[in-house]
Parts: C-alpha cells; sequence; structure tokens
C-alpha cells in the first residue's frame, strides 16, 4: 500500500468556516486523530481489497486529509484530495438540494403532481404522484433500477406511461433510482436546463465546487480514478437512464468537505440557503432515519447500532412504512445527516453533525459494504467529538 499522506487547511474561502490557525490546533488532539485513522483505514483497505481511500475531516474549521493508496493499480498513480471518485447515491443529495432550488425560485412546489411538469406523462399514473414522493421514494413501489429493458433515455418515458403502484402512494419507502432520478429530470424541466446543464452550469458554481463534475472534462481526467469490480477490474460507471440524477456525480475529497461546509452553514446566497433547508428537512420517518431530499437524518447523539440500520441492506431493498412529519421537521440543532452511494468500482460515505461543525468523506475506488463504511465513520466520528475547540462554523 502506498504511504499515507497526510495534510491539514484552514478553509480560507469558505465564508461559512472560521480562519483557525494551525498553531491553534491542538497537537494532542491532532496526534490523536492520526492515530486513530492509522487504525482504521488501512485495516479496512486490506480487508476489501480497495485500492486507494481518501478521507476528509471537518473539525473547527479545519481542513485534514488522509490519502491512501492508488487511485490506479495498473499506473500507481497515488491518492490525493484531488482525486476524483464516483460518488454514486451521494448524488442524490446534489438532485436534492437542485430540487430545493426550483423550490426557491418558485419554480415549483413539491406538492404538485409530477406530471404537471412533463406534459408526456399526463394521464399516466404520475397525475397521483407528488414531487415529494419522488424524492422521498414514496412514489408507490418504483424499483430500485430501471428494468434492462427500459435503462436508456429512450426508453425511460414509456416504462412510466405504463407504471403502476404497487403501493398508495405516500404509504411506503423503497428505495429507488428511477423515483428520485425522475424528480430531478423534472426540477431541471422546471428551471428550463437539461439536468447536466442545471447541475453543471447553475448548481455546482453555486455551492463553490470547481471539482466536481457530471461529465470529467478532458482536462481532468489525469484525476479520475479508476474504480474496480469485484473481480478486480478496473472499471468506471456507463449510461443509463436518470443516470445523472440518481448516481452520476464524480467529485474529490477537497471538494466533498467544501460541500459538507456549506450545507452546514448554507451559504450566502438566499435561494441556496433555502434549497439547502429544503433538502435537510425531514419529510418522514423510517424507524431512527429521518428523509430528506437525498440526505437521510438522525437525531444527535446516536449510538453505532441505530446508524447502521438506517444504513442497512433492510432499508437499501424492502419497502418501510413512512411515518410522515407534518409539518415537515426544519432545521434541527441536533441531527447527524449522511449518505451512502456505490457504483461497480466505488464506494463512498458522508456524514455531518452541524451542531459539531463536523464533516467527514470517505472515498474509496472499490464498492464494500455499507457497514464497514459506517462503522469505521463512527469511530473517526468518535475521535472527532474528543478534540479538543469542536464546534460549528461560525459565519461571517
Amino acid at each position: 500500500m502506498t504511504k499515507t499522506r497526510k495534510r491539514s487547511m484552514c478553509f480560507g474561502l469558505l465564508a461559512c468556516l472560521s480562519l483557525v490557525p494551525a498553531a491553534a490546533v491542538d497537537a494532542g488532539g491532532r496526534e490523536g486523530i492520526d492515530k486513530v485513522m492509522e487504525a482504521t483505514i488501512p485495516p479496512l483497505m486490506k480487508a476489501n481489497d480497495i485500492p486507494g481511500m481518501a478521507v476528509a475531516v471537518l473539525a473547527d474549521g479545519r481542513a485534514r486529509y488522509f490519502n491512501y493508496g492508488v487511485a490506479s493499480r495498473e499506473s500507481g498513480q497515488p491518492v490525493s484530495e484531488d482525486t476524483l471518485f464516483e460518488l454514486g447515491s451521494i448524488s442524490k443529495t446534489f438532485t436534492g438540494i437542485l430540487g430545493g432550488y426550483a423550490l426557491a425560485r418558485g419554480k415549483l412546489s413539491l406538492s404538485d403532481p409530477a406530471s404537471r411538469y412533463w406534459s408526456e406523462l399526463n394521464g399516466s399514473a404520475f397525475d397521483r404522484v407528488s414531487l415529494l414522493q419522488l424524492a422521498t421514494y414514496s412514489a408507490g413501489g418504483l424499483p430500485l433500477q430501471f428494468p434492462a429493458a427500459s435503462d436508456d433515455k429512450d426508453k425511460m418515458l414509456a416504462y412510466y406511461r405504463d407504471w403502476q403502484p404497487v403501493f398508495a402512494p405516500g404509504s411506503r419507502r423503497l428505495y429507488s433510482n428511477p423515483s428520485i432520478g425522475l424528480f430531478g429530470h423534472l426540477a431541471a424541466r422546471s428551471l428550463g436546463q437539461p439536468f447536466d446543464e442545471a447541475m453543471e452550469r447553475t448548481l455546482l458554481p453555486r455551492l463553490g465546487l470547481n471539482n466536481t463534475y457530471v461529465h470529467v472534462p478532458a482536462a481532468a481526467q489525469s484525476r479520475y480514478a479508476w474504480g474496480y469490480s469485484k473481480a478486480g477490474k478496473p472499471v468506471r460507471v456507463g449510461p443509463g437512464a436518470l443516470d445523472a440524477e440518481a448516481y452520476g456525480i464524480k467529485s474529490s475529497a477537497a471538494d466533498m468537505l467544501k460541500y459538507l461546509a456549506i450545507n452546514m452553514s448554507g451559504g450566502s446566497d438566499p435561494a441556496l440557503r433555502r434549497a439547502i433547508a429544503a433538502s435537510h428537512a425531514a419529510y418522514y420517518r423510517v424507524g431512527d432515519m429521518r428523509q430528506g431530499l437525498g440526505w437521510e437524518g438522525y437525531r444527535y447523539p446516536i449510538s453505532l447500532s441505530r446508524l447502521l440500520a438506517g444504513n442497512s441492506d433492510a432499508m437499501a431493498f424492502r419497502p418501510q412504512a413512512a411515518q410522515w412529519l407534518t409539518p415537515p421537521l426544519q432545521n434541527d440543532a441536533e441531527a447527524l445527516l449522511n449518505k451512502t452511494g456505490s457504483t461497480n468500482g466505488f464506494g463512498a460515505y458522508v456524514l455531518m453533525v452541524p451542531s459539531r461543525g463536523i464533516g467527514l468523506v470517505l472515498l474509496a475506488n472499490r464498492n464494500y459494504p455499507n457497514a464497514a463504511r459506517v462503522e469505521a465513520a463512527y469511530r473517526i466520528l468518535s475521535a472527532l467529538e474528543r478534540e479538543p475547540k469542536a464546534g460549528p462554523p461560525r459565519r461571517e
């Protein structure tokens, strides 16, 4: 394994984070998190045959990067905080914020029927499915993935027109790419843009992210890691129906830490602030998990067993009764927000605790079990909580 490279810096570019001089960080706390990282990440990589990982932590306004292994086994290129990884379903949190942005701009209402934003759906089941139900996987049983015969942008409309709910809309949560993918597609339509354009030209610049993409440009290809399949073959995500909306974003540890920072502060743009708040709101509960727009939240502090339950296979593959919160729970002062994401060759996890000013990013170029990600993140989070001076970001 390539030797770990650690880097620590302050976020001077983000108004949402306080500037903390390096000398102000307690050396014992820094050494403590270094030891926790070394005791957590290399064994995790070995156990899951992960070629490379980029881990980033935010506490007390300080960004710290821990880079391990290689972005490509073939070239031996080392991982850095600027290496691009596929985010998989963490992309859904971006889609949720884009929908929130359209809401803040008065372009849509979450209570509107989905067919209002795509006339070709008139007369289908989506006359009776709301945008909120699409965004929260509660449309009535849309599956995890498109059927193979419909997994194409030119065939998806016929699939949606023929689809019929298995459950009453709003009654059950069933995690679904076609569900939130359609929400993203319709949100972009409400803004008068294709989704890729709405994301790359409208939302990502407002988030201050300059190393995050739907389509990785030629100039950034050298930073784009290769993922590795179960068979150990180099792979990258392929095209599919609503792929960008559901699982298509690529980003780096450094940019994702900026993303968590602006999620915690809300930023200075009023529309973006409202968009982020809408994505964080809790619309219903399934056990301890509170469903937002892409984001999944919990009351904090939370035990490891409860966090594992919320990120379990049962939550991903089985329908769960939705207990709606009316009105939605907003601006919870004590919340943890998180999201897992995977493609065939990548596995990622992000979490943040806004009240503590703590953010954590784990990016890997292999898909490995969610439970292992959550356990590693929880161990690091516990260490960050023990560090001195951890607190919420200050706003300027």
